[in-house]
């Protein structure tokens, strides 16, 4: 299988972090930022660095980025910027553009550019540890759409021994468990009489208010 390649324009801390990420993931980055001692600094830690202004075309086409499967433009302060680089990325035919927002008025205006992906990191942090503050058997949250989620939770101490048969999930709360994370692997699609243990870690999909729900009357009881 051919190894992805990305380009990250702007290494600040979501920047640095995405690459370093995907690296960690067997894929090769190419990081692009002004700051050269930003770019040394991460020299020793991602496939290729340059220093350099990502609104430069010429710049761009001579390192190769249109080669990339994918363009991340990570540039979190500079609105403007981030706007013509992710013009760029379109326009040298990269298959897949990903960019950072920082505000909805941001987003809209990238979304107009045709970006495939618009992330927002600050807000949808702020929400995943809304949720883990204020349900302490909530390990990590993912909001599929508007309505929809997928929750990973502890099994509490009241659920320990029991099946996923007795709980039940999609008749009483309609909600389903995916997955379940044990001490011995990850159990992909369980059956109704697969067991819950203290500890374990189970994936829950459905809506919010119906996870909600499942969360208050059976794992904070």
């Amino acid at each position: 299988m051919k190894t992805q390649q990305f380009v990250i324009i702007g290494l600040g801390r979501f920047g640095s972090s995405l690459g370093l990420q995907l690296m960690d993931m067997g894929c090769e980055v190419l990081g692009i930022d002004r700051d050269e001692d930003v770019v040394e600094e991460m020299s020793e830690h991602l496939t290729h660095v340059v220093v350099g202004d990502a609104t430069d075309e010429q710049l761009l086409r001579s390192i190769g980025v249109r080669n990339m499967d994918c363009g991340i433009v990570a540039i979190g302060d500079d609105i403007q910027m981030s706007i013509l680089a992710a013009i760029l990325l379109k326009e040298l035919g990269i298959k897949t553009v990903v960019a950072k927002a920082i505000s909805k008025l941001h987003g809209r205006a990238l979304e107009k550019l045709g970006v495939d992906r618009i992330v927002y990191p600050e807000r949808d942090m702020g929400v995943r540890v809304a949720h883990q503050l204020v349900t302490p058997n909530l390990l990590d949250y993912l909001q599929l759409s508007k309505d929809y989620t997928i929750a990973e939770l502890n099994v509490p101490e009241c659920l320990n021994g029991k099946t996923l048969s007795e709980l039940n999930t999609r008749t009483r709360f309609g909600c389903s468990i995916v997955a379940i994370h044990t001490s011995n692997g990850v159990l992909i699609a369980p059956t109704a009489m697969d067991k819950l243990h203290r500890d374990d870690i189970m994936v829950i999909i459905g809506t919010n208010d119906n996870i909600g729900r499942f969360e208050e009357e059976v794992v904070n009881r």
